[in-house]
């Protein structure tokens, strides 16, 4: 009968473990965070509740509207709460505390990364129930589907690039002051809730090149079922430009 071994094994699990471990847990805490439960459900919610009544008024149609709002949860999840959480992250010196560990600073960013990806779908599916409950009915079809999904996606990586760049680079009061500031003007002037369509012929071309815009238009055209290319591009540019600018800016102390 052989002796059974109940020595200590040291030693870090394995990355991806540590990764999806560390993925979960910031999960938990965006969730349970009052702020960021505010950006990435209340006030959408609230837009599309008031909309399916208000948003006639105002001439903008619900089809019009309930994309719209999905464009809205991505930019503020991706972006705001992100670069505030960094930013805070920094000041008390939890990023600094991180890094040296088996997670490594790869292993940490990453695992933000994905509890944007696993919050945005959640959020998404709970507002498409949402907006579908109050009469949204999406045309969608497959190359519509494929290439706003791509679109998304790039541009919510776009927005996280920007928000990492924010938060990784001033200080914490500055970032929550001024993310929030970019979140309000872009809610308003970058196509996110209000049509490209809808602003002065001179602000169009512009306007269009921002992320958000590429996002917004990107989920508008699916509902109505069309493809549009230029949102890709857009949306491919900010995520390259902006990661690379956050790769060389990024400071892990404040």
């Amino acid at each position: 009968m052989t002796a059974l071994d109940y020595s200590p094994a040291p030693g870090a699990s394995p990355a991806g473990r540590r990764v999806w471990s560390h993925a979960l847990i910031e999960t938990r805490l965006m969730v349970r965070n009052g702020e960021q439960l505010l950006l990435a459900l209340v006030i959408p919610i609230a837009f599309l509740v008031g909309g399916k009544w208000f948003g006639p008024a105002m001439g903008l149609g619900f089809r019009e509207l309930a994309p719209s709002v999905l464009a809205l949860a991505v930019w503020s999840t991706c972006f705001t709460s992100l670069a505030i959480n960094i930013g805070f992250e920094r000041r008390y010196g939890v990023l600094e505390r991180l890094s040296p560990t088996p997670l490594g600073r790869g292993g940490l960013l990453l695992g933000k990364a994905i509890s944007l990806v696993l919050v945005s779908i959640g959020q998404l599916a709970i507002l498409a129930v949402i907006a579908l409950a109050l009469g949204w009915r999406p045309i969608g079809g497959l190359l519509p589907t494929v290439v706003s999904a791509i679109t998304t996606v790039l541009g919510g990586l776009a927005f996280a690039a920007i928000g990492m760049l924010l938060g990784g680079t001033l200080r914490a009061e500055v970032t929550l002051g001024l993310a929030n500031l970019i979140y309000l003007v872009l809610l308003m002037g970058g196509a996110v809730m209000l049509p490209l369509g809808r602003y002065p012929g001179a602000l169009r071309p512009v306007v269009g090149l921002l992320p958000t815009a590429a996002v917004g238009e990107t989920l508008r055209a699916w509902s109505d079922g069309a493809v549009l290319w230029q949102p890709l591009v857009v949306g491919l540019v900010w995520a390259v430009l902006g990661a690379l600018a956050a790769r060389k800016a990024f400071r892990w102390t404040s």
